[in-house]
């Protein structure tokens, strides 16, 4: 029997509009349920719609229609967003469903018999826009400490849960599970607030309608976070017994502004009604746009959707999960989403797929060869990707998105050194066929693996690669204890031919729609010798090998001539044989600021995957040029006479776009 594993996100308010934000809770989510379904978990990964309270009430009263219409309607923008960003949820819950208002009925009667439920008066402070209670002392100049909006001064009959009954408890759980609340700062926040003294909460009002009546209670509407919350419970098929197969949930992932009702208010009531607590609940940061969190009011809210429309849902996942260590604040910066996906997925994965793919149809005529005795280079590449599992396992087991891909991403970069250290193109060059076959077969098991564990963050990407490397997986059979073992690829299948995996992106085609002014960022220059904005292209001049010439004595330049050569050293990411010409390879060259086309007089000298991935020295000054119909915007250096024998590179690595002087 599979072991069952329970994953959920908050439940989005419907009258918000769905952002980076919300997509960040659900993509996490969603990469952790596939990375669960692969280990061979039971998988119930549940999200849905929160859509009762004052607020919906008023909305749609000023809509001219009713509460139910609008919530339908809204509700489903959010079924649609994670459809788009390609989202695996097992069930969408919705407060306004009948199995809901059963679930809240029933856990509302618990608590009420265990004695925490009792009718007195309420007066006090109310925040409309965030459903919230608050005491004289919590507010922050008279308004909503979340939101800083003014508060409503409330009087009226109420329904009360004794949330202070559960103060001694609560700590007492959050000592003896270290893990309940995660990170460690937002453990100690719940902490710090739960020894101040619990009071006990308002958990009905009279005066909305839009609600979840209170059973036996005429003129009462449950409030609306206890009637939220208990969708966890709603799921699993509370209050029939069957929901203990499904509980506990072993994740609860939030955003921290909703920390304290899921870290002090969810395990109250759970504790009054006798039901277990949650195994760990994650909270996650905020994105930010130059510090500010995103929101409506200060007009910087960016929409998933477009982004996803211009990057594909790929990219903005993994960026979502790379760039920033879940549980830290994040700035969301559409340049870092280019950079990342031009740099790390179009560049590093991309090409290495490519060229890998490339080389197996030009030397094998497409079909996976069968490796034979293996060497240091083999010895060295499994060894990496060998560990890379119980990393990856260890991090996702802590929520460290950003860790385990890291993890993953030290087989891409060993992939390409192991590429070009063995050389196949040379190989191919010198007649070794035996060795071909072995780096050959070496680089697509690579590549197989990396699918693999790409697939919970990157599901399009896994799939295309798979097709590239002529397999057919279906991701809910694959069991990673198995499937992660090197060797696993099968020898004789014919390949497809490669396609890019990642297409590069024009900066220039970025719509302004995807960029809140204030994300804009500042221009960047290389160095003091070079005032040129790093966003600008160069002025350069076709690319040609180096020729070397006597000089006369009046021929002679200065140092400050020489000092107007602008030399970088770049980094070749792409490279392709250009059509009708025997001497002539299209080059794009990683410069560190930018990338450049560059048309090189090499290709006697040089295959396309010889050249990928070296670093060479550019001239980035020059006027562009045309050669054989291609824009050329800089110039390779090289020695030889008539033809090139050598690429002037370093001797040892340096900084992609370091100057030379």
């Amino acid at each position: 029997m599979r072991p069952s594993f329970f994953v959920t996100t908050p439940i989005f308010y419907v009258n918000d509009v769905p952002h980076i934000g919300h997509a960040y809770t659900v993509i996490a989510a969603d990469v952790l349920a596939r990375y669960r379904r692969m280990t061979g978990h039971d998988v119930l990964f549940l999200t849905g719609t929160d859509e009762h309270g004052q607020k919906i009430e008023k909305a749609a009263a000023a809509r001219g229609e009713s509460a139910q219409e609008m919530t339908d309607r809204l509700s489903a923008r959010f079924a649609t967003m994670w459809q788009t960003l390609n989202i695996s949820n097992d069930q969408f819950v919705r407060t306004t469903e009948a199995r809901h208002r059963t679930a809240v009925h029933a856990l509302f009667n618990k608590l009420k018999a265990a004695g925490d439920i009792y009718e007195d008066q309420y007066k006090g402070a109310y925040c409309v826009p965030c459903e919230s209670f608050w005491t004289e002392l919590q507010l922050d100049d008279g308004n909503c400490p979340d939101c800083a909006r003014p508060v409503e001064e409330v009087e009226e009959s109420s329904y009360f849960f004794r949330m202070s009954r559960f103060g001694e408890a609560l700590l007492q759980h959050i000592n003896d599970h270290p893990d309940f609340i995660t990170p460690k700062s937002r453990r100690n926040e719940v902490a710090r607030f739960i020894e101040g003294g619990l009071r006990d909460l308002s958990v009905s009002r009279t005066g909305v309608k839009w609600g979840i009546d209170v059973p036996d209670g005429p003129g009462h509407v449950i409030y609306v976070w206890l009637d939220a919350l208990v969708n966890y419970l709603t799921a699993v098929g509370y209050p029939d017994d069957r929901y203990k197969d499904r509980w506990p949930a072993q994740v609860h992932i939030i955003g921290k502004d909703i920390l304290r009702f899921h870290g002090v208010y969810w395990p109250s009531f759970l504790l009054s009604a006798g039901i277990d607590l949650p195994e760990k609940i994650v909270s996650h940061g905020w994105w930010t746009i130059d510090g500010e969190k995103m929101s409506k009011s200060r007009g910087n809210v960016v929409d998933p959707g477009a982004v996803v429309a211009h990057f594909g849902a790929d990219p903005l996942r993994y960026f979502l999960l790379r760039e920033v260590p879940f549980g830290q604040d994040g700035n969301f910066s559409v340049p870092q989403l280019l950079s990342r996906t031009n740099t790390e997925l179009a560049n590093d994965l991309g090409n290495l797929l490519s060229r890998v793919v490339s080389m197996v149809h030009r030397y094998r005529d497409g079909v996976v060869p069968t490796p034979t005795a293996t060497t240091d280079d083999e010895t060295v590449l499994i060894t990496i990707f060998d560990a890379i599992p119980a990393q990856v396992e260890t991090a996702m087991s802590g929520c460290a998105f950003d860790k385990a891909l890291a993890a993953i991403w030290t087989g891409v970069t060993e992939a390409n050194r192991y590429v070009d250290r063995c050389a196949p193109w040379s190989l191919a060059k010198q007649g070794h066929d035996e060795r071909l076959d072995t780096v050959l077969y070496s680089a697509l098991e690579a590549l197989r693996l990396l699918a693999i564990q790409f697939y919970p963050t990157m599901p399009d990407c896994a799939r295309r690669m798979w097709t590239q490397l002529g397999l057919q997986l279906d991701p809910n059979q694959i069991d990673l204890a198995t499937s992660l073992k090197w060797g696993g690829l099968p020898s004789g299948a014919t390949l497809p031919g490669a396609v890019a995996l990642f297409p590069r992106l024009d900066p220039d085609q970025i719509p302004a729609s995807l960029t809140p002014s204030n994300t804009k960022e500042p221009t960047v220059t290389t160095d003091n010798a070079a005032q040129q904005p790093a966003t600008t292209t160069a002025p350069v001049a076709p690319a040609a090998a180096a020729s070397e010439a006597t000089a006369p004595e009046d021929d002679f330049i200065s140092i400050h001539d020489f000092a107007k050569v602008r030399l970088q050293v770049g980094k070749v990411v792409e490279a392709e044989v250009i059509k009708k010409s025997k001497k002539l390879l299209k080059l794009q060259v990683d410069i560190g600021t930018e990338t450049r086309q560059v048309v090189a007089g090499i290709a006697r000298k040089y295959s396309p995957e010889e050249i990928v991935g070296k670093q060479v020295v550019v001239v980035t000054n020059l006027r562009p040029a045309k050669l054989m119909g291609e824009t050329s915007e800089g110039m390779i250096l090289a020695a030889g006479d008539s033809e090139v024998t050598a690429l002037l590179t370093p001797t040892e690595p340096v900084e992609t776009g370091a100057r030379i002087k």
